[in-house]
């Protein structure tokens, strides 16, 4: 009766043991494994700051920037300079080819031409109102003339009846007298009117004529107004259509091109047409390069659609600063020297332009020198640690930085030592950080 008991005890008892060891050694490794996350939580390492050293030697400053291909000396299409509002009708689209003498851009032209109708119609008033005062002084020119006549005759009547008076009595001989003298005064006061009107109906005629003259100008200003509201290309190219308002100045905004019934003013341009015989290539610099660039600069280039080869420029316009105060900004167009047939205009390009050479001079990598408070200054090693000291920047371009003030072979750190303790602090108590 014992021997089969035996067995019956003896497998639970060995299935708990297991049990029971498989327990302790998942523990074990759980508090293993939670130990050494607590140490690398606790204990992380610093991190490394990256230095350099400073060096001598001869130096080529470079600028580098990106650019986009362009057709040289562009024409460009305004609004006419007229009032009223203007709104765009019909226009090409921008990369459309053109000739000389195609239609770009027309112009909504009904305000200049009811102008017109109103001139055409005060011309005809004008020439009306012209013909009546010149028939109207024919006229008293002919009225005049016999009315002169008249008085002319009456006056010679009553001279010869003066030459009568020493037979006749003595009243008849006053009465002729005194005919006489009336005659006289009534011609010469009709030739005092005569004078009078023939100023008057040349003053109505030449009114009139200055009435007519000023419908003519106007009918004459219509034309031309109706005619440049057409605006056409002079020579071969391709279309640019220009932005809705090139003065919105917006880190990250898309100015959307003008387009048909859009309300432009005058004088605004509307579309550019870039001469494909004279390529050139527009770059956005920074403004802080703007003393180291110079018209007629030689530049590199490289169009990123034709890799493996090199084109040459120079500097042929450096524009106005511009965008906020924390991108201010200009544009240098260059000059193609050596285009090819396979450029396109938008294509991406590079371009370098040596500024300076300089020799025997001290310098460091852009990102090690440092700008706060008015000061320029590098973070030196001392012993385990880095000190702030001050520098004179004497140029400094996207990479490299030419100072005075070190001394060649010193290790300077290529990221501020401030940034990365507080890193480091952070590392150290990550419950801390957290929290914050």
């Amino acid at each position: 009766m014992s021997t089969l008991v035996q067995p019956v005890v003896a497998v639970p008892v060995r299935k708990a043991l297991i049990r029971t060891f498989f327990w302790l050694v998942s523990i074990a490794l759980v508090g293993w494994l939670g130990f050494w996350a607590s140490r690398a939580l606790t204990t992380a390492k610093a991190p490394v700051i990256p230095t350099a050293k400073v060096r001598r030697g001869d130096l080529s400053l470079a600028l580098t920037a990106r650019a986009e291909l362009r057709g040289g000396a562009p024409e460009t299409l305004t609004a006419p300079m007229i009032g009223g509002e203007q709104h765009i009708t019909s226009m090409l689209k921008s990369g459309d080819s053109v000739k000389p003498g195609d239609v770009v851009v027309e112009l909504n032209t009904s305000e200049q031409e009811f102008k017109l109708k109103e001139a055409e119609s005060d011309l005809a008033e004008a020439e009306q109102h012209l013909l009546q005062a010149k028939a109207q002084s024919a006229a008293d020119t002919e009225e005049d003339a016999y009315a002169w006549s008249k008085a002319k005759s009456d006056v010679k009547l009553a001279e010869l009846d003066v030459r009568r008076n020493p037979i006749l009595a003595a009243i008849v001989a006053r009465q002729n007298d005194l005919a006489l003298a009336a005659a006289r005064d009534k011609l010469a006061q009709l030739e005092h009117n005569i004078g009078n009107r023939q100023t008057t109906n040349k003053a109505s005629i030449a009114i009139q004529e200055a009435a007519r003259t000023k419908a003519l100008e106007a009918i004459k200003t219509a034309h031309q107004n109706i005619e440049s509201m057409t605006l056409k290309a002079h020579h071969a190219g391709y279309v640019s259509i220009k932005p809705t308002d090139p003065n919105m100045i917006s880190p990250g905004m898309v100015i959307p091109p003008l387009q048909v019934g859009d309300t432009v003013r005058p004088g605004l341009a509307i579309a550019e047409i870039p001469d494909l015989d004279k390529w050139e290539v527009a770059a956005r610099m920074d403004e802080m390069d703007r003393g180291h660039v110079a018209l007629n600069d030689k530049v590199d280039l490289t169009v990123i659609a034709l890799p493996g080869r090199k084109f040459h420029g120079h500097v042929n316009n450096l524009g106005g600063t511009a965008g906020s105060f924390w991108d201010r900004h200009f544009e240098c167009k260059i000059a193609l020297d050596d285009p090819v047939p396979e450029l396109r205009p938008g294509m991406s390009a590079i371009v370098v332009m040596t500024t300076d050479e300089l020799r025997n001079v001290l310098w460091i990598p852009a990102q090690a020198l440092f700008e706060a408070d008015g000061r320029t200054f590098v973070y030196t090693r001392s012993g385990k640690s880095f000190v702030a000291q001050d520098v004179k920047l004497v140029r400094r371009n996207e990479t490299r930085a030419v100072i005075d003030g070190l001394v060649e072979g010193q290790e300077v750190a290529l990221s501020n030592p401030l940034e990365t303790d507080k890193k480091k602090a952070a590392a150290a108590n990550p419950l801390q950080s957290v929290q914050r």
